[in-house]
């Protein structure tokens, strides 16, 4: 039954529900944060989140509810606790997120953790629709009305280098977000208004034993290596 359980809390994260439609009566920024933190073991820790008494400030959004009236960011970064205390302890999750309900889920990139690169949102789309014609696997993207980021596996700032190295061009647009960095992820909200999967995630494929039997693979959702998709970004980017 726990399994279970377990199963369906992921598929209504993925959705974007949070439980209490579906009779489970938990407010959807813990069971996501408690999904990414325990089932999939991915760090996180609360955003600071928008000013309550914030409205559209020139076009500009929402503003953020740290000291800083100028912040570019708004909603989407952490304050206080800061980045070094994500975690995945179960207990430190729910406290964060009973205390403050609908606080922006953030994922602290890098290490274990997943990678991702983002790119506006124009030019995600068109990356991504190239990369469904090549037949290319993705995994979760995370997507913003303003940028669309592309979680892939863990990498290092020497291969990250290399890659980068090797193009003729990168545009500044195109953001990394490794070790050291952070993610805001679903169902939070934050400045750039309402962030949601574009494409939700898939658990990781079963894999092998030695005598060819199946067995459970990875409950974390399944990554594609950075070098699979940066090609199709950048040219986006050129392209737009």
């Amino acid at each position: 039954m726990r399994e279970i359980l377990g199963r369906r809390r992921r598929l209504l994260s993925r959705l974007g529900l949070s439980p209490s439609k579906a009779g489970g009566g938990r407010p959807a920024h813990l069971d996501a944060a408690l999904t990414c933190a325990t089932a999939w073991k991915w760090p996180v820790l609360p955003g600071v989140g928008l000013a309550r008494d914030s409205g559209g400030r020139s076009g500009r959004g929402r503003a953020c509810a740290c000291p800083d009236p100028e912040c570019t960011v708004p909603g989407e970064h952490p304050f206080d606790p800061g980045l070094p205390a994500a975690t995945t302890d179960e207990r430190m999750v729910r406290w964060w997120w009973t205390n403050r309900p609908t606080a922006p889920v953030v994922l602290a990139t890098g290490g274990a953790a997943p990678c991702a690169v983002s790119v506006p949102a124009i030019a995600g789309a068109r990356a991504l629709a190239a990369l469904d014609r090549a037949g290319m696997r993705l995994g979760p993207v995370v997507a913003t009305p303003a940028r669309w980021s592309l979680l892939v596996a863990p990498y290092s700032l020497e291969r990250l280098g290399e890659l980068l190295y090797a193009k003729d061009r990168v545009p500044g647009s195109l953001r990394f977000h490794g070790a050291g960095g952070y993610l805001v992820l679903p169902p939070s909200e934050v400045g750039a208004g309402q962030v949601r999967w574009e494409r939700g995630p898939s658990p990781s494929s079963r894999l092998r034993s030695s005598g060819g039997d199946l067995v459970p693979g990875s409950a974390a959702p399944w990554l594609p290596d950075v070098e699979a998709v940066l090609d199709a970004l950048v040219e986006s980017l050129v392209r737009v």
